[in-house]
């Protein structure tokens, strides 16, 4: 299991959110989510979950690894599991 989570410090809506990856497959993502956070399939953004602040402690206490956000986009891309935002 390689789930990742970079620090909450991404501001949206009045909060700092980090964002959580797994570098296996998403389906591992999406068991981790919803077995340890309560989070809706829905709130997927491609190739990652945003985890407002709150829940760090939990997802981390779960077993999700603390990485800094290079780390886990250089792992998310080496993966094959990046997901690039469409333009427009």
């Amino acid at each position: 299991m390689a789930l990742l989570i970079d620090t909450p410090v991404w501001p949206w809506r009045g909060r700092k959110w980090s964002h959580l990856v797994s570098d296996v497959d998403h389906d591992e993502l999406h068991a981790f989510v919803a077995a340890h956070l309560g989070m809706p399939r829905r709130a997927f953004q491609g190739d990652h979950y945003d985890v407002p602040e709150e829940l760090y402690a939990v997802a981390v206490g779960a077993g999700a690894e603390p990485v800094g956000s290079r780390e886990l986009l250089q792992r998310l891309m080496g993966a094959g599991l990046r997901r690039k935002k469409p333009r427009g």
